[in-house]
């Protein structure tokens, strides 16, 4: 088991809330520490706008309970009829991630208020204190590099996808192991998303680095697409070959295809990471191999309609995992070929600028 950045920096900003809680003479740097909690994020811009929802909702918390108390004084009902408002409150605003905190917020107010203002100031200030630990820790040390994990998770996704397909057909695996693949593929591919979610929630300032930032996206939502189609190729071939007899020519073919398939996209994540030598291309399988695989489903006197349905219901999914490759393939051309042009146009300029100087 490995400690995670998230881990450590949650563990390092309760430690920072309570050492500076301590430090300035707060009576309960304890919920200092508690805010820190709720507050870590795994990005930077997540960390933000939770500063910001906390802040909001903790502040209109504060006022609720304070003239609550007033009012009303504060029993334990009163207590809970305000958490109950509050929590109304939260969600009419859309703010539902920041009820724990705020609530929190809500009953030591109206707690320390029985005690006067002093107590109830220190309490609001051990709040502020953890909101602002938990971000600048998420922002001074390790901050997330969500490009980096996606191309990583990427990666590890696609060779479990590949290892799948290769083996869908010829039936290598053991069931059992099988389905724990499968599974944990899925869960790859829900990873992946969420990275792709939060890099896409990154803040870029400049301009050019902006419009990089946008092409960028675009490769990595087709990269998560054609996984996700991958996927359901495998499903089907789960769901609907195995509830049929197929011919053995068309076993072959659609394992040779298959494992075609695979060997491109193993070449794609290559060539995105510069691995392939230079005017080498990744080798797409034939465009009419899926035509073929169609008609001999089509022209098969053994085959009745529910096994002919069957068997197309396989072929789509291969027609359209290959489709997505191949538009891949030239995002990720135009994406490099791009990125060339802009280096020797920078190499230019800055030549002509020696040239200049010299």
């Amino acid at each position: 088991m490995t400690i995670g950045a998230r881990v450590f920096k949650t563990g390092l900003a309760v430690a920072v809330a309570l050492w500076i809680g301590e430090w300035i003479g707060l009576d309960s740097p304890l919920l200092a520490a508690i805010t820190a909690i709720f507050t870590i994020q795994p990005s930077i811009y997540r960390s933000w706008m939770q500063i910001v929802d906390q802040l909001q909702s903790n502040v209109l918390g504060v006022i609720i309970a304070i003239g609550a108390y007033w009012m009303f004084g504060s029993s334990p009902i009163t207590v809970g009829l305000v958490c109950i408002v509050v929590i109304l409150i939260c969600l009419k605003l859309k703010i539902g991630d920041t009820i724990g905190l705020t609530l929190v917020t809500v009953v030591v107010i109206m707690e320390a208020r029985s005690q006067g203002w002093p107590t109830a100031l220190d309490r609001l200030g051990g709040l502020l204190l953890g909101i602002a630990s938990a971000f600048v820790v998420n922002v001074a040390i390790a901050p997330p590099r969500h490009r980096n994990r996606f191309i990583t998770q990427a990666q590890e996704a696609q060779a479990l996808l590949s290892r799948l397909l290769r083996t869908s057909v010829s039936n290598e695996l053991k069931e059992n192991v099988f389905r724990e693949e499968q599974e944990k593929l899925q869960n790859q591919i829900k990873k992946l998303q969420e990275y792709y979610h939060m890099f896409a929630e990154e803040r870029v300032w400049l301009r050019k680095s902006r419009a990089k930032r946008k092409r960028l996206l675009v490769v990595y939502k087709e990269m998560l697409v054609t996984l996700q189609r991958g996927e359901n190729l495998i499903e089907a071939v789960d769901e609907q070959y195995w509830s049929v007899s197929s011919e053995a020519s068309w076993n072959r073919n659609a394992d040779d295809h298959l494992e075609a398939l695979c060997g491109y996209h193993e070449q794609l994540i290559w060539k995105w990471e510069g691995k392939l030598k230079a005017g080498a291309h990744a080798a797409a399988p034939a465009p009419e191999e899926v035509v073929r695989l169609t008609d001999t489903i089509m022209a098969s006197a053994a085959s009745d309609a529910v096994t002919r349905s069957r068997l197309l219901v396989i072929t789509s999914s291969m027609f359209a995992y290959e489709d997505r490759l191949r538009r891949l393939d030239r995002l990720m051309d135009r994406y490099l070929e791009r990125e060339e042009a802009e280096e020797e146009a920078e190499a230019d300029k800055l030549e002509a600028a020696e040239e200049g100087r010299g």
